[in-house]
């Protein structure tokens, strides 16, 4: 049974996907050798890329990159994940890799070099009887809108509270979905928008939408997403510089926005209240 397909970038031999079962390894660089061991080899014929550059290991539920490279730190981004990454720095061994779709970066002269992994699809827990169901934050379902007073479904007591209890169906909501909407359409250092941009990308769904509102939900969105004191706090805080890469940051980083929420009813309905 396959776990791990690497598909090969252009110019990589051989050109046709790689399949590898668990503890199978795909040994890769300028000059790979059948010799090192590896079951599978990719040669990647570039001057800037080692003869040795590195190894893939496959396992039931996720793969590992080791990099052999004395000097070159490699980069994996989740294509998904906008933005998201890790790094691998030189001579590390065995680093784990949990994407699902991952794109290997490596360095080579002034160019940078990719191949793609595809990895296991992510298997979850079922949740025991009786116990309290998992909750996406303010999730199209009605999670995280719950009262404080209402029961919690499963066993008794009070429900789980949640860190960022967000409302889709909120202005403020359509506001922050903008914000991260270049990095979620699949570019993921690209600059965010300014509020100009904003405001003429929810005119459409919010006619009355103009700068100062749209700054109005931004600062609320900091205080809510609890970067800077609300204004009832004995405390106001140092000056927040840069609100609005820290909310995208935040909001990506824990799934607060995700792509689908682009093409969701209150995105384009633009919502309603605060």
């Amino acid at each position: 049974m396959y776990t791990i397909i690497v598909v090969p970038g252009p110019g990589m031999a051989p050109c046709e996907k790689l399949r590898l079962a668990p503890g199978e390894t795909l040994r890769f660089g300028r000059e790979a050798s059948a010799s090192t061991g590896a079951q599978t080899l990719l040669t990647i014929p570039h001057d800037g890329v080692s003869r040795s550059a590195g190894e893939i290991t496959a396992t039931d539920t996720y793969w590992s990159l080791s990099n052999f490279s004395r000097a070159a730190t490699y980069a994996v981004e989740n294509p998904e994940g906008a933005g998201e990454h890790i790094k691998v720095a030189p001579r590390r061994l065995g680093a784990p890799v949990a994407f699902e779709f991952s794109r290997v970066v490596l360095p080579a002269g002034t160019d940078l070099l990719s191949f793609d992994v595809w990895a296991p699809r992510h298997d979850y827990a079922a949740p025991a009887e009786g116990a309290e169901q998992p909750e996406r934050p303010g999730g199209p379902d009605g999670a995280g809108r719950r009262g404080r007073n209402e029961p919690a479904r499963g066993r008794g007591g009070e429900p789980t509270a949640l860190a960022f209890p967000l409302d889709r169906s909120k202005r403020y909501f359509t506001v922050l979905a903008a914000l991260c909407e270049p990095r979620l359409r699949g570019e993921p250092y690209a600059p965010l928008p300014t509020v100009e941009q904003v405001v003429e990308r929810l005119r459409p769904c919010w006619p009355a939408a103009n700068r100062a509102a749209v700054q109005w939900n931004i600062d609320y969105l900091a205080v809510k997403l609890r970067l800077k004191p609300g204004p009832d706090s004995c405390e106001p805080g140092p000056r927040l510089n840069g609100k609005k890469e820290m909310l995208v940051s935040l909001a990506l980083r824990f799934d607060l926005v995700r792509e689908d929420d682009l093409a969701a009813p209150a995105f384009c309905a633009g919502g309603g209240g605060r």
